[in-house]
């Protein structure tokens, strides 16, 4: 049965709400017209990323097949100008709404196809040629919604999808195991002496995990300097999400950096206690 505009904004949103609890939360704070198009476009990579990693027991050459024939309806729709898709209607209109480039989808999809064969990186540089797809781009589809008042926000946003990223992978060592891949530098893994597959949090894997917690931490103070730079309505989701997504570090590192024994997540109490107060400050 077809499904109207607001029902496909909706069913992003769920998505959102289901499988992106911190970004869920945060985009609470913002404008409420604005909060539609930030969902379409988290619908748009979760419909992709599902693709690559919950399609159930199928071929890595039917999972590509598939993702291809997504890029390919999207790119048809968004020329046409209107999509039938129950997702991607929400995401075609949006992006007519906001100079969003279409190359940024190109690039996303091109890394969730990398998903498909390539299991680990060799260098920094090489995990970065792969978070350019999945996660930097992120930041630049998110500016035309955020509508910062300096151009030079866009390699800050850049650095902030690359942050909130690289938490992911530090508190998802082990899920990835579990699915074969490694995302920290072969190079960073192999100066510290750490053998993975052990899956055991030594003295060498605790040096390596603050070494990359460090590089994260880097990429976040660069994120502030952009943050700074959009109106204030736009920054306070922004710093939300960044605030709830750097504390997953904290977490790491209360636990003795033992992403092992424990997944280190900040609870929805917490998330929903964060955005209340910069809903409704107090003193307001």
């Amino acid at each position: 049965m077809p499904v109207s505009l607001e029902q496909s904004y909706a069913l992003c949103k769920d998505f959102n709400k289901r499988h992106g609890t911190t970004y869920y939360w945060s985009t609470k704070v913002l404008p409420a017209e604005k909060r539609p198009h930030v969902h379409a476009l988290y619908g748009f990579c979760r419909y992709a990323d599902d693709i690559v990693d919950d399609l159930g027991p199928v071929s890595v050459e039917e999972r590509r097949a598939a993702l291809a024939s997504f890029g390919q309806r999207f790119f048809r729709d968004l020329d046409a100008g209107s999509s039938t898709d129950p997702v991607l209607m929400a995401v075609v209109d949006t992006v007519r709404k906001f100079p969003i480039d279409p190359e940024c989808f190109r690039r996303f999809l091109r890394s969730m196809t990398m998903d498909l064969t390539v299991d680990r990186y060799q260098t920094w540089g090489d995990l970065l040629e792969y978070m350019d797809g999945s996660a930097a781009v992120i930041g630049e589809m998110m500016l035309p919604i955020l509508e910062p008042h300096d151009s030079s926000a866009f390699g800050h946003a850049r650095d902030l999808g690359n942050a909130f990223q690289l938490t992911n992978f530090l508190r998802d060592v082990n899920e990835d195991l579990d699915r074969g891949r490694v995302y920290i530098p072969q190079e960073d893994v192999r100066r510290f002496g750490v053998d993975l597959s052990t899956r055991r949090c030594t003295t060498e894997f605790t040096q390596l995990m603050k070494f990359e917690i460090h590089r994260c931490r880097e990429l976040y103070e660069s994120a502030d300097r952009g943050i700074a730079m959009l109106p204030n309505k736009s920054a306070r989701c922004i710093r939300a999400a960044r605030s709830l997504y750097s504390e997953i570090l904290d977490r790491i590192e209360r636990q003795n950096y033992d992403v092992f024994a424990k997944r280190a997540s900040v609870p929805t109490s917490r998330k929903a206690l964060m955005v209340a107060r910069l809903v409704f400050p107090l003193g307001s």
